[in-house]
């Protein structure tokens, strides 16, 4: 349980959630009560696919990687996620195996709400119960959203979608550990398919690729390319 200094700050760092946002102080508190603050160095593995989860996780600073390896050893990543996000939230409602592996991509701050806990959270503050199912089903929209992007789209299509998803101000950063191969498991393909649709994307003018970032240069273009079968 956080000291009463550190009970605050993850009160802070709570109301800045999505999960938490909308929540009453005393809810927060109860939730800042129950979580452990966690430390996870780069490529640091949280967990495992198969592994039994803890429960809910909070980041506070930092990246994730959450993927899927296959036999043949080819990775689909799923989500980066960053400040303000959470991940394993369905296991605080299943005691199934964690269904991805987890990875830290950079030095991370989490918080941790054990599944008992948050069972207990839930059954006595109903507000939050609903926000994590509206949440879960957003999840699932997006899972769904990424197998029909993989199953029906080309690699063009779902690069423009992902940079489009990205901006901020007409511009991608691209962080440290952004590279072509963890970019490629993203969009579900290889390095060099990517480099040729980046490549293609650049050579009409719908964006300008550079070291740190990528720049677009035509919003309106790269939405047509992502609409495109």
């Amino acid at each position: 349980m956080p000291s009463s200094h550190s009970l605050g700050h993850t009160v802070e760092i709570l109301a800045t959630v999505p999960h938490f946002s909308g929540l009453d102080d005393a809810t927060l508190r109860a939730v800042a009560q129950a979580a452990v603050r966690q430390v996870y160095a780069n490529d640091q593995v949280v967990f495992v696919e198969g592994e039994p989860s803890d429960g809910l996780f909070i980041v506070e600073t930092g990246w994730f990687k959450v993927s899927k390896m296959s036999a043949d050893g080819r990775e689909q990543v799923f989500h980066f996620l960053g400040p303000g996000e959470t991940f394993s939230a369905l296991s605080v409602f299943t005691e199934m195996t964690n269904p991805a592996t987890v990875v830290a991509l950079e030095q991370s701050v989490v918080w941790l709400v054990h599944r008992e806990a948050m069972l207990r959270l839930l059954d006595t503050h109903p507000k939050l119960a609903r926000v994590m199912v509206q949440k879960l089903a957003t999840r699932v929209q997006h899972l769904i959203s990424l197998v029909e992007d993989l199953s029906l789209r080309t690699v063009e299509a779902r690069l423009a979608r992902l940079l489009l998803e990205s901006a901020g101000q007409g511009t991608v950063q691209r962080r440290r550990w952004a590279t072509q191969t963890e970019l490629a498991a993203r969009l579900g393909t290889v390095p060099d398919v990517l480099s040729r649709a980046l490549r293609k994307l650049a050579a009409e003018g719908l964006i300008r690729v550079a070291r740190h970032q990528i720049e677009i240069l035509d919003i309106r273009g790269l939405e047509e390319r992502a609409m495109l079968e």
